[in-house]
């Protein structure tokens, strides 16, 4: 099989301040073969997306290539090539789809112009021709009533669509390499299942080779033939992805083999990176259901929501995000409420904490009615019921150091006599979470998405809470890392007794965490049941459409060998 592109002793540096020098990728070498798929996988930093931009040379100003680093393509050195032949060659010959489709498509420009602008660029179509042919591509990637999409904007797209027509605009070409940097992440399991399957179509059908950059292996396992694994800016492992799955060589691609909650087992804490890395003995003790104790900590009756979007001059629409909905939460048990984007999952959790009022409905939490609360009478049951929310550097107040991150909500609720008590609690609950002491006097963007995840916990914790509400709260993070907080959230609730809503959209890990499961669809519940019943036994279509598209690449692949705990 010829190759496309021959990365060889690929080094990306990047200069940091004056004097400064981070080494990004050290030395890396790699093969993508003619119309095959090679999977780029690690961590956040471990390279991957650097030496993928390194291609079509897409890298910021501030970065130093080595000067043995080569990357041929037709026998041609991509990076020595002028300015002018790589402008040429992107889009055209290579192109690429990035993670976040709202930042890389324009707002001002319909869907229809930015796809027509790359064909009138690289294929000279008159703009009749190119509209002609952006119908055709937005009907090949499964957008419906494509006519009529041509012209809406991409905020009138959901996720999946924008991401749909990212795909659309880089295949326009029809490019010999389609680079796909973590096209997946942020999307819903259905909707990740529907992008994964059409890359695979169009790169059978155009015979394209495909660069698929990802942190989760389970995804990679479905749609790659070659896997290379990195760590740290270096290749760990690489091979045939069968090859890879069967019999991992090296421990790191074990450890991420191994980090993802499987469908089929539930140890009472999941592996780390360095667990596995280190040999370190791994927990084989399966999680037990926490038992239902004493009436329910808070009861649910009718909640509902309803928005009353304008229409027209004298008319309104009414969109039902939760339509009438009961259900119960008991004290240490976690919840898990489930569902695609637009589902109403997220406003069922805005509303238990008052963050969105219901439309009718009642809370019961010990004979007070939450809904029916003025915003003064709200306030103490505030402390008591906490949310962590999905993206935590949105939610971190940047101008705020960690310490004062932690101690603004304790001098709201006064709790500490003071500010040096208040700081030394802070302190307390950083050790908690994890982090040292020296995280009080930084910022949130002096950390990653993990250890901002685990201050936005503390922050939490501060309050003493006996309810949190965890909203996609670790769907952004690498699988490594989601590991470390789905533990710590475990040890937290087990020392504390604390409740749980956990809303997600990966049905693998609620599943892993959840007592009991809630599956909601177009703001309905259409089932419920324990966690084992759930998945052992889904009754109804729509959950059984959510277990059928998780990527099953991990299931049956060779964990690392399990010792006991």
């Amino acid at each position: 099989m010829n190759n496309l592109i021959e990365v060889r002793d690929l080094r990306v540096s990047f200069r940091i301040g004056k004097n400064d020098i981070f080494d990004a990728v050290r030395g890396i070498s790699f093969n993508i073969p003619e119309n095959t798929t090679v999977a780029l996988v690690g961590e956040s930093g471990s390279g991957k997306s650097v030496s993928a931009m390194s291609i079509v040379r897409l890298l910021p100003e501030n970065a130093i290539l080595g000067a043995d680093s080569r990357i041929l393509y037709n026998g041609r050195d991509l990076l020595k090539l002028p300015q002018d032949d790589m402008r040429t060659l992107r889009g055209k010959e290579i192109s690429v789809v990035f993670q976040e489709p709202m930042s890389s498509l324009n707002p001002v420009f319909t869907v229809g112009e930015q796809i027509a602008e790359v064909l009138r660029i690289h294929m000279n179509m008159s703009p009749r021709q190119a509209r002609d042919r952006a119908l055709a591509l937005l009907d090949e990637v499964g957008i419906p009533e494509a006519k009529s999409r041509l012209n809406a904007y991409p905020h009138e797209l959901s996720g999946g669509q924008q991401q749909r027509v990212m795909i659309a605009i880089a295949i326009a070409c029809e490019p010999k390499l389609l680079i796909a940097d973590e096209p997946t992440t942020a999307l819903d399991v259905t909707v990740q299942r529907q992008v994964v399957d059409l890359l695979a179509k169009l790169q059978e059908k155009h015979r394209m080779s495909v660069l698929f950059i990802s942190h989760d292996l389970g995804l990679v396992g479905e749609i790659a033939k070659e896997v290379v694994v990195m760590r740290h800016g270096e290749v760990r492992e690489a091979g045939p992805v069968g090859q890879i799955f069967a019999a991992p060589k090296d421990s790191y691609t074990r450890a991420l083999l191994a980090c993802r909650p499987r469908l089929d087992s539930r140890p009472r804490r999941l592996p780390v990176i360095d667990d596995i890395v280190n040999n370190r003995p791994i927990v084989t003790e399966q999680r037990k259901a926490v038992a239902v104790e004493g009436p329910a900590l808070i009861e649910v009756t009718g909640l509902r929501k309803e928005y009353r979007l304008k229409s027209g001059l004298f008319s309104h629409k009414v969109i039902n995000a939760v339509k009438t909905s009961d259900f119960v939460l008991h004290k240490g048990r976690t919840l898990g409420v489930v569902g695609e984007s637009g589902s109403g999952k997220t406003t069922i959790g805005m509303m238990l904490t008052r963050l969105t009022d219901a439309t009718g409905g009642r809370i019961m939490f010990e004979g007070e009615d939450l809904a029916a609360l003025t915003a003064a009478s709200m306030r103490p049951y505030r402390r008591r019921i906490q949310i962590i929310f999905q993206n935590p550097y949105a939610s971190l107040n940047p101008r705020f150091t960690v310490g004062q991150i932690l101690m603004e909500p304790m001098r709201i609720h006064s709790i500490g006599e003071n500010d040096d008590a208040r700081a030394r609690l802070a302190l307390g609950w950083l050790e908690k979470v994890g982090l040292p002491a020296a995280a009080f006097g930084k910022y949130p963007h002096e950390f990653s998405g993990g250890q901002r995840q685990r201050i936005a916990i503390a922050r939490c914790l501060t309050m003493q809470p006996e309810i949190i509400i965890c909203d996609e709260s670790v769907s952004a993070l690498d699988v490594s890392v989601q590991a470390t907080v789905l533990n710590l959230l475990l040890d937290l609730q087990e020392e504390f007794g604390l409740t749980y809503v956990f809303i997600s959209h990966d049905l693998a890990v609620v599943k892993y965490m959840a007592d009991d499961i809630l599956v909601m669809n177009k703001g309905e519940i259409v089932e419920r049941g324990t966690s084992e019943e759930i998945y052992s036994n889904p009754r109804h279509p729509y959950t059984q459409q959510l277990l059928a598209a998780i990527p099953r690449g991990y299931d049956g692949a060779a964990a690392p060998q399990s010792q006991p705990a």
